[in-house]
């Protein structure tokens, strides 16, 4: 699933593309989504100028005239790809025509995506929303937080980080590569993390993602931006995918275990 880096590159790639620009046509081929998309809702962005290109979390957000937001989620297996008009690809299921005569191709094979719109004086209670925690990069986020928000907890500081309620848009592949940066084990308690460590995991986290987003995202399977080009982080990933290959700092082979369904990688050397 694509994961903050990915949504950002994303965001990146369509502001120049859309912002300005008026929306002259919507067509919904197959409104079967994770939730089913309201067609009358997407019409009715018919004549609107797109006013921005945000992100919050996972979600893109595209800001329209009238006070109302086009939310995308890209789910496992979402595109949201700008091109000139032409006939629609396999799987695309929305497509926005510009007046420029760009247009904006929502494709998902797997259709566990979102796209809606909501007024954007009820964005930060619609559901997707409400209970989101901090931005990753934003000011907000430091050893500190980290630290106050595990007070309590007793569960692993893999799970923590990847809890979107703690911090948003970390998800499986970026907390495989956080934890490596910071040398500390996936497995590892919250609990029993002092603030020396809790700082190395805010500096990782950071870190790692700014990286990310500067090499257009992690391509593992369907991610591609909003060009139709395929990320480049892949090719610097320290742990994930890396089962059995040898530590990039000690040599050691990368272990690869399962933790709440989900791969994790580490290095038992390295991360303590």
């Amino acid at each position: 699933m694509p994961e903050l880096p990915e949504v950002e590159a994303l965001r990146e790639s369509l502001v120049d593309r859309l912002v300005g620009d008026r929306v002259r046509r919507v067509v919904v081929r197959d409104h079967r989504l994770r939730r089913p998309i309201d067609r009358r809702a997407l019409d009715g962005l018919v004549g609107a100028t797109v006013r921005a290109v945000e992100r919050r979390a996972k979600y893109l957000r595209i800001r329209m005239d009238g006070g109302r937001s086009l939310v995308v989620h890209l789910g496992m297996s979402g595109r949201l790809v700008s091109a000139p008009a032409g006939p629609p690809a396999l799987h695309e299921h929305v497509t926005w025509t510009f007046a420029s005569g760009r247009t904006l191709r929502y494709r998902d094979p797997r259709r566990f995506g979102l796209v809606y719109v909501v007024g954007d004086a009820a964005i930060d209670r619609h559901p997707d929303f409400a209970s989101l925690g901090v931005e990753p990069l934003g000011r907000d986020f430091d050893a500190a937080y980290l630290r106050e928000r595990a007070a309590g907890r007793r569960g692993p500081v893999k799970a923590f980080l990847m809890d979107q309620r703690v911090v948003v848009g970390v998800g499986n592949i970026y907390a495989s590569e956080v934890l490596f940066r910071a040398r500390v084990s996936p497995r590892r308690r919250v609990g029993t993390i002092g603030p020396e460590r809790w700082g190395r995991i805010a500096d990782a986290t950071r870190a790692v993602l700014a990286r990310a987003i500067d090499a257009g995202g992690t391509t593992i399977r369907d991610y591609v931006g909003g060009r139709g080009t395929t990320g480049r982080f892949q090719a610097e990933l320290a742990v994930y995918g890396r089962g059995g290959e040898p530590c990039v700092v000690c040599g050691t082979p990368v272990r690869r275990t399962v933790m709440a369904g989900r791969a994790t990688y580490a290095c038992g050397r390295c991360q303590r």
